[in-house]
């Protein structure tokens, strides 16, 4: 068994509890939380970030770029970054890109995505992720690290790809709430996993991924996980705009497309579901109609 790690773990919300008990009885943690309980005693960045080997951001995307900046010269040249955040930021960037743009040159980082379902993982469940780094050092590290876990890791060096499938997932994952909100059935939740992985295939590779990036766990395995699961917040958020609900319509996917629409990052009128849903984010009314109107126009009679 090779030596413990020095782990910083950075946000102590689900995924920071989850990472806990995966990691707890075989490696030294510290954990870090900007706003912790009063019963929960925070690590100090300034004294836990120099004795990191792998610092674990499981963070929103909004706070990287300002925690990372605190951390950055504290790291120590072997000290990899990780990060699970599956989303934009204010600017539209994606985690790998707010590393990219505030570490150093020679600072390795990666992207853990996959079905990771936190309740399942402090569940005991199995839980699977792909590690997208540009070394097949960094992936090593990671797999040493989970070695003794229920998380099997695979490798990938398609960051953007893995990038773009897991954060375009949360989007389509709401279609599937709501064609299970309106009684659908199981037949159109077929089609929508053949249609938003064709989309999904087809925009990937525009960003600069690889096309077939979005069939393996950080696009199919994470889209099948949220579209399906009763507890997916994007699977209710969809059934909640089934329903015309307009109050608190927030999380990952609506504030992707947000984002989308803001910074203009590709062009949506290539991608008819992707539109359906961003019309019904919009202006959730007649959704059963808009769905109506979507087959027509896909499948003309």
């Amino acid at each position: 068994m090779t030596a413990p790690f020095q782990i910083l773990i950075l946000g102590y919300g689900e995924m920071g509890h989850a990472m806990e008990f995966l990691l707890k009885d075989h490696h030294h943690l510290e954990i870090w939380e900007k706003f912790p309980r009063t019963d929960f005693s925070s690590a100090a960045l300034k004294e836990s970030a120099p004795h990191a080997d792998i610092v674990l951001l499981c963070l929103p995307v909004n706070p990287h770029r300002e925690v990372i900046q605190q951390i950055a010269l504290l790291l120590k040249k072997t000290c990899l970054c990780v990060s699970i955040a599956k989303g934009l930021d204010e600017t539209g960037k994606t985690a790998a890109q707010i590393f990219t743009e505030n570490l150093a040159v020679h600072q390795p980082y990666a992207l853990l995505y996959g079905p990771m379902i936190s309740e399942e993982i402090r569940a005991n469940h199995y839980a699977f992720g792909q590690l997208g780094c540009s070394d097949v050092a960094s992936f090593h590290k990671i797999q040493t690290c989970f070695s003794l876990t229920k998380l099997h890791i695979e490798h990938t060096f398609d960051i953007a790809g893995i990038s773009w499938s897991v954060i375009l997932k949360n989007v389509y994952a709401m279609a599937f709430g709501m064609a299970d909100e309106l009684k659908l059935g199981a037949n159109m939740r077929g089609y929508l996993a053949v249609a938003a992985l064709q989309e999904l295939n087809q925009i990937v590779h525009t960003m600069g991924g690889l096309s077939d990036s979005p069939y393996h766990l950080a696009g199919l395995g994470d889209l099948i996980t949220t579209a399906t699961s009763e507890s997916s917040h994007h699977h209710e958020l969809g059934r909640r705009l089934a329903r015309e609900e307009t109050h608190d319509i927030s999380g990952e996917g609506p504030h992707t497309l947000k984002m989308i629409n803001q910074y203009q990052l590709f062009n949506s009128q290539n991608y008819p579901l992707f539109q359906l849903i961003d019309k019904i984010v919009r202006h959730p009314h007649n959704v059963r109609l808009k769905f109506d109107d979507y087959l027509e126009q896909i499948y003309v009679k």
